[in-house]
């Protein structure tokens, strides 16, 4: 009976350390996000890169589609973009008169698709994007019309 009295304290012992390191090991982690998509993206990801790309596209359409079109002849395109391939991802109008702002943007945009492309890899279909024949004023809005929507 001696002996189990003396083996106690040791069994407590053990027994409280054994539950203070299992209880500490449970708030190691509380810091870190749930899911790796949760995590924030870094300025050297795909996911950060195209954002940027998503972002400056956004501006330029807005800038090209803020204007009202009441004359199809004071309205421009030009090729946006680019694929794996070399072709345009698609074409963009915009008045003439906001040219000399809304050309470097465009290009700017077409240069960090290319580098984008090149970065990762990416790869597309190639399809050929026709170039508007002529572009059309309808309820206000500018319309590229190609050879296949006439």
């Amino acid at each position: 009976m001696k002996k189990i009295l003396l083996h106690i304290p040791t069994i407590v012992l053990c027994t409280t350390l054994t539950l203070v390191s299992c209880n500490s090991s449970k708030n190691l982690n509380t810091n870190l996000p749930v899911d790796i998509a949760d995590r924030p993206a870094d300025e050297d990801s795909q996911k950060y890169d195209q954002a940027q790309l998503d972002k400056l596209k956004a501006s330029i359409e807005s800038e090209a589609s803020g204007e009202k079109c009441t004359d199809a002849s004071e309205w421009t395109f030009a090729p946006m973009g680019v694929k794996s391939c070399g072709r345009p991802q698609q074409y963009i109008a915009y008045p003439k008169k906001i040219e000399t702002s809304i050309l470097p943007r465009i290009n700017e945009y077409t240069d960090k698709v290319r580098i984008f492309n090149e970065k990762y890899n990416i790869t597309s279909d190639c399809v050929m994007i026709m170039p508007p024949t002529f572009l059309k004023c309808i309820k206000g809005e500018i319309r590229m019309i190609t050879p296949d929507n006439n």
